[in-house]
Order: C-alpha cells, then sequence, then structure tokens
C-alpha cells in the first residue's frame, strides 16, 4: 500500500463504494482496463486527463469517436497512450450503448454483499469465480480488455464486493 496522499483519499473516499449509471461504471471500467500492467497511482494521478480526453466517460460521446480521435488521443501526453486500449475504450463504449438496460444494470447483478471479509492485503483475491462470470459476459456482448482481473477490480473499485480488510476503519466507519 501506498502513502501518497491522491491514493489515501481515493480509498477513503471512494473506493469501494458503490457506483451506479452508466457513465460512472464506464468510466471505472475504462480506468481499471487502463491501469492494466501499471500502477493505479499512476491512473489515478492521471484521472482529470482521462476524463478531458474521453468526454468525461459519456459512453455516448466515446461511442462516437473515429479515427481522428483515435489519434488525438495517441498525441495525448496527459493519458495513457496504448493503441489497443484507447481502441478498446472506444469499443467498450458502442458496446455499452448496444446494452438493453444499461452498463451498471449489467455489472450490478454480479454484486457479491456477503464476499469473504480479508483479514490482510494477502487475502484479497485477483479474480473470483464472480469476476470471471462477468469478464464472460461483458466479452459475450462486445467488451474488450476486460478479464477477470479487470472486471475484479472494477467490482472492488465500485462496491461490487468490499475487499476492505477486517481492521479498515472503511470497512466500519463507527470505529
Amino acid at each position: 500500500m501506498t502513502t501518497a496522499a491522491d491514493y489515501i483519499a481515493y480509498h477513503d473516499d471512494e473506493w469501494g463504494r458503490p457506483v451506479h449509471g452508466d457513465d460512472l461504471v464506464f468510466e471505472r471500467l475504462s480506468l481499471e482496463a487502463f491501469q492494466s500492467g501499471l500502477s493505479w497511482l499512476t491512473i489515478l494521478r492521471k484521472r482529470e486527463n482521462f476524463r478531458k480526453a474521453f468526454a468525461g466517460f459519456s459512453i455516448e460521446a466515446v461511442a462516437a469517436f473515429g479515427e481522428a480521435d483515435v489519434e488525438r488521443l495517441l498525441a495525448d501526453a496527459g493519458i495513457i497512450r496504448n493503441r489497443a486500449k484507447i481502441e478498446s475504450t472506444i469499443a467498450n463504449a458502442r458496446a455499452a450503448a448496444a446494452l438493453t438496460g444499461g452498463l451498471s444494470e449489467l455489472v450490478w447483478r454480479y454484486a457479491d454483499p456477503d464476499s469473504p471479509v480479508p483479514r490482510t492485503l494477502a487475502d484479497v483475491p485477483a479474480t473470483t469465480p464472480g469476476s470471471k462470470a462477468l469478464a464472460k459476459e461483458l466479452k459475450r456482448q462486445g467488451f474488450r480488455f476486460v478479464g477477470p482481473t479487470t472486471a475484479y477490480a472494477m467490482m472492488q473499485a465500485i462496491g461490487l464486493v468490499n475487499d476492505h480488510v477486517a481492521a479498515c476503519w472503511v470497512r466500519d466507519p463507527s470505529r
């Protein structure tokens, strides 16, 4: 764990809190995909740049991006300039726009409020049967760059599971 102030604020105020709404879930899914292979702190520090570059993660707006937008994003030093991740984000916006019921509704079907309470960080899994099932469903719906590990990271981030360790004050704010 890091002691960087922005990371601590993210942990204390956002991570694991329930997030609903298609664009908000799309943002978290996109950022988790960009994080793959990198430090979360890197993504966190570039989050505002990502929001500007990807039209506030509006599914409708990003779904309309074309090749000129891909080139614009590849030239944007404020984000991670990975063609596969950029193109996947656009493809995922198109897949999300095509969903009946929306992305938030689909993702929240995989909530696991009874997930085991991790005692230490070593007890926090990288994937679960639920994240494997969610990744499979997202891929079936046309999403890319959403393997079980990325799906689980998003599940943690938006509160589908509570992976704050047992001694963490966020798990029990009454402490």
